[in-house]
């Protein structure tokens, strides 16, 4: 099959790992990326402020003269690489007209749309999906990363829905040995990799702050930092550091427990690192939810907290009973690759439902 995999492609976790993914399974897959249309030229000098903030502004209220290009440049795309699938990936920036116009010319391409995010969440603006919910009707299939958006999806007009979770990546997320130098910036008892929300989080890294733990925060310090500045007990981990990459993976494995917490802007019930965790072999000890629940046996596979003296009751008893915590960690370890949470996995079936629908 020929794949168009279309997105912003801001990072290799998303369209990317997709992309090579396919590529994995014997597909053929190209890219139509759009995060470099809204990249600052280097033209006039006078000038170049202007066009930053012209840019930066369509970017974020999806309209404009880049917008217009961006979805032209698509259907000549399409018209260029004559694919079998379109996938695009949180479609923020497509417009419904745009797929229209692709069907009319191009009646038998699978239009495949797919959001990481929960367009139907009222703390996100509405401005912000009003392309993606528009073009919700156009789509053969709409893929929802959360259970309770498919009702929705299928309410604003979706011929076809079927739920994606999110995906590890196992060339990015495994066991892996620390030298004495990385032992030293990510070894600690527990570890939380993520951004901040105004919930829960500080005040349950409080609470284990509190307990004496060895405690590691990562994440977009710009965020952290101002929050953090007002904790007398986690004022100390400022600069929060963003981890990526190979660091990323470290701050994991450095780590005997490592945190989770939903995001409550997306209505989550469970989210990517309840798979990246496992992965590299270190205990997952998240939110509570039935969803999560279902993927993991608590206490066997991973486990639980369901308010904050759950949370530090199990961070003691794991950290002073060493050959659980070891058992657990590697139970989930292997939940995840025995139920294929990986990317490769997550394609072929994505790849599966296509066929579905083409085979009529």
């Amino acid at each position: 099959m020929n794949v168009l995999v279309v997105g912003d492609w801001h990072s290799e976790l998303h369209e990317e790992g997709v992309k090579r993914a396919l590529l994995t399974l014997g597909h053929n897959a190209e890219a139509f990326p759009w995060f470099h249309y809204f990249k600052y030229d280097h033209g006039n000098f006078l000038l170049k402020p202007i066009r930053k903030v012209f840019k930066k502004a369509q970017n974020k209220y999806l309209l404009g003269p880049v917008i217009d290009r961006l979805n032209r440049d698509l259907i000549k795309k399409t018209e260029d690489s004559k694919p079998d699938i379109i996938f695009i990936y949180r479609g923020t920036h497509i417009r419904a007209a745009t797929l229209r116009a692709i069907r009319r010319t191009w009646p038998d391409i699978l239009l495949i749309g797919y959001n990481n995010d929960d367009p139907f969440s009222p703390h996100f603006p509405r401005w912000m999906w009003r392309h993606f919910l528009a073009s919700v009707p156009e789509y053969d299939l709409v893929l929802a990363y959360r259970k309770h958006n498919l009702a929705e999806l299928l309410r604003l007009g979706a011929k076809k829905v079927q739920l994606l979770r999110s995906w590890y990546m196992p060339e990015r997320n495994y066991p892996v040995p620390l030298s004495e130098d990385e032992k030293q910036r990510f070894e600690c008892d527990v570890v939380f990799v993520g951004h901040y929300e105004k919930d829960i989080r500080v005040e349950f890294l409080e609470a284990v702050a509190e307990k004496g733990w060895h405690l590691k925060i990562f994440g977009h310090g710009a965020d952290w930092d101002p929050v953090l500045r007002n904790s007398s007990l986690l004022k100390n981990q400022i600069p929060v550091r963003l981890v990526w990459g190979d660091e990323y993976n470290k701050a994991l494995n450095g780590a005997k427990i490592a945190l989770c917490f939903f995001s409550k802007l997306n209505r989550d019930t469970y989210t990517r690192r309840c798979f990246e965790i496992p992965a590299t072999g270190t205990l997952l000890l998240s939110e509570y939810s039935e969803d999560l629940a279902s993927l993991f046996e608590e206490g066997k596979e991973a486990d639980f907290f369901r308010d904050k003296d759950e949370l530090i009751k199990k961070i003691d008893y794991y950290l002073t009973h060493e050959q659980q915590r070891r058992q657990v960690a590697d139970a989930g370890l292997q939940r995840v690759r025995a139920d294929g949470h990986d990317v490769v996995s997550r394609s072929r079936q994505l790849m599966l439902w296509a066929n579905e629908i083409i085979g009529g």
